[in-house]
């Protein structure tokens, strides 16, 4: 996750951006920014998603392309600007994507999600 430069506005990201920060090491997204337990980030898997179901609620904000969201067991087809939501805990991924895909990511709450507190 990268600072700020003095003067810039710490609450703005724009697609480029989310697209060009770096991966660190094992990491499969982008932190962009984070405040309290709110986290933002730039996720953009490459020919398969192989995420594993995350310890607070999230919501994807699909940025470019297209495919299917499968949540849950119930699969969804999704376009750009399309908002997805996905309780803490709930097994997920995009399937059958384009190949400019990306979301942003929103995980938010306590562990546990907002249901358990």
């Amino acid at each position: 996750m990268t600072k700020p430069a003095k003067g810039d506005t710490p609450w703005h990201w724009t697609l480029e951006e989310g697209v060009a920060a770096p991966l660190p090491p094992g990491a499969r997204s982008a932190e962009l920014f984070r405040h309290g337990t709110a986290r933002i980030l730039y996720y953009q898997p490459k020919g398969r998603d192989e995420q594993v179901p995350h310890d607070q609620d999230e919501v994807y904000v699909v940025a470019q392309g297209s495919g299917w969201f499968v949540n849950d067991g119930r699969r969804h087809a999704f376009k750009p600007q399309d908002v997805l939501f996905v309780p803490a805990g709930v097994e997920h991924r995009f399937e059958d994507f384009t190949e400019d895909f990306g979301v942003w990511v929103v995980f938010y709450g306590p562990k546990g999600g907002e249901a358990a507190g």
